[in-house]
């Protein structure tokens, strides 16, 4: 997806995959990781979702990355904060409490702008992306990264053929294929939630499941 896409959705405010509560995966499976309060949590692709409020109350400092910065503006103003602003690198850094947000192109991330990370949380990253940007992304993820990372993975998997993405399907067997050779891989829940999904139903889906994956650095195998 270009810049404008995503630029003209959050205009137009077309953005149904912002959801008005904390995801309940993330409340579910977030403390199988066993994460130690205090560590950094990073959420590519963030946006303005609740998930950075919920973290960050868990005792986590969090790190988000976001193209867009109405979103990121949009985030601090309706959680009440005022945040700080000053430049990282190729990022606009956003900060208030224990989060902050990169404002800028996940794929400009060094190395050193997640040196602090020790965990991360992927509901809407992988799933935003064409296919021809899904290795890149895992790939820069990968790379990254510290080697001693773990975190929590959501995807959709879905006759694509039936819906233009965004969302994109993502199959299990694709990620395997894009994560398989850095992280380990242990799916934690595999729903069937075409019952819930108006949007895919409208749209004339006819099958819809939605995985929770468990991603751990091979380093800590």
């Amino acid at each position: 997806m270009e810049e404008g896409f995503w630029q003209a959705r959050w205009q137009r405010n077309q953005i149904g995959f912002h959801l008005q509560e904390v995801n309940p995966g993330l409340e579910k499976y977030w403390p199988t990781l066993q994460v130690a309060q205090g560590s950094c949590v990073f959420v590519p692709l963030c946006g303005k979702s609740l998930d950075l409020l919920w973290l960050a109350e868990q005792g986590y400092c969090v790190l988000g990355v976001e193209l867009i910065e109405k979103a990121v503006v949009d985030f601090f103003a309706e959680q009440q904060l005022l945040p700080t602003v000053t430049q990282q690198g190729a990022f606009k850094r956003y900060s208030a409490g224990a989060i902050s947000i990169l404002c800028g192109d996940f794929f400009a991330l060094t190395a050193d702008d997640l040196a602090a990370v020790d965990a991360f949380y992927d509901r809407a990253s992988l799933i935003a992306l064409p296919d021809e940007l899904r290795g890149l992304y895992a790939q820069h993820l990968s790379t990254h990264l510290p080697e001693h990372c773990q975190g929590l993975l959501m995807t959709l998997d879905y006759p694509q053929a039936e819906m233009n993405g965004p969302p994109f399907a993502v199959s299990p067997a694709q990620v395997e294929q894009l994560l398989g050779n850095t992280f380990t891989l242990e799916c934690l829940e595999e729903r069937d939630a075409l019952g819930q999904e108006w949007r895919f139903k409208d749209a004339g889906v006819t099958r819809l499941f939605e995985y929770v994956y468990w991603v751990k650095h091979r380093s800590l195998a």
